[in-house]
């Protein structure tokens, strides 16, 4: 099976959007509301995310979040109220079998994408699962992630590109893989804004390039992807994890609308 630019004709990417770090309950609720409005303002298919353990950061008193028990009451609680699909980062095997019971997608983290018994573990739940791919892969490894999945029972899962490690403290996005990963039939999502990352880069934290996640995107939505990662915050100055690359919220509605004329434009949609 082979996929490139012809089949994605008649479907819009879906979206993935929401705050890196789930920082208080009340901020998810407004985050969640927030975009559901602008989701139905645009027409996306629109997925929330939010991490409810940032359990990979670069200094020790970073902050993490309110961990797998009461992040995936928050997520499930929005999920089910607003009629949204809910995503976030699983990290060990019985965290991925907490998650499933108000998680419909279980996101592995790239740096755990090689993980045997935790893909196991999620393919094993029953929900989608969407593995990010890790910044020291090539594209063509992916195959080897998927095939693991398949062999655990799971057909409905994601590879997402984050960009590949490029010396030191930066990232860069290779937009052939998009193309070459969708060839090998493995259905592929562009995670725009932890792609122009700089892990570490400001010493105690990692820096970014926000305002280059829209170019990304765009570039990805041209060259023929599933689905679109952006994370948006209502205020990236002052976000508690990752505010260097996340959308501003007033600012994704815009982006939004560009992708969308991209995608119709590239793919006749």
């Amino acid at each position: 099976m082979t996929k490139g630019f012809s089949d994605l004709s008649s479907k819009n990417p879906f979206f993935i959007l929401g705050p890196c770090g789930l920082e208080s309950e009340e901020f998810a609720w407004e985050m969640a509301r927030a975009l559901k409005e602008i989701a139905i303002k645009t027409g996306i298919d629109f997925t929330f995310k939010a991490s409810y353990d940032k359990a990979n950061r670069t200094s020790a008193g970073a902050f993490r979040g309110p961990g797998v028990q009461e992040g995936t009451r928050i997520l499930g609680e929005i999920g089910k109220e607003l009629g949204l699909r809910v995503t976030t980062d699983i990290h060990t095997p019985e965290e991925a079998e907490i998650a499933a019971e108000n998680i419909d997608i279980l996101q592995v983290p790239a740096f755990l994408c090689r993980q045997t018994d935790l893909i196991e573990a999620c393919a094993k739940t029953g929900r989608t699962v969407n593995v990010k791919k890790g910044q020291f892969l090539a594209p063509w490894d992916c195959g080897n992630i998927a095939d693991k999945l398949r062999s655990f029972g799971c057909d409905d899962f994601y590879i997402t590109e984050r960009g590949a490690t490029f010396g030191y403290n930066n990232l860069v996005t290779d937009m052939r893989s998009l193309y070459w990963m969708r060839q090998e039939g493995i259905p592929v999502i562009m995670d725009a804004t932890h792609a122009v990352q700089r892990p570490g880069g400001l010493g105690g934290s990692t820096g970014g390039d926000g305002e280059l996640a829209p170019v990304l995107a765009a570039a990805a939505v041209a060259t023929g992807v599933d689905g679109v990662f952006m994370e948006v915050h209502s205020n990236p100055a002052e976000a508690l994890s990752d505010g260097p690359n996340q959308i501003p919220l007033e600012n994704i509605e815009g982006v939004l609308n560009r992708l969308l004329a991209i995608h119709k434009a590239a793919h006749g949609a």
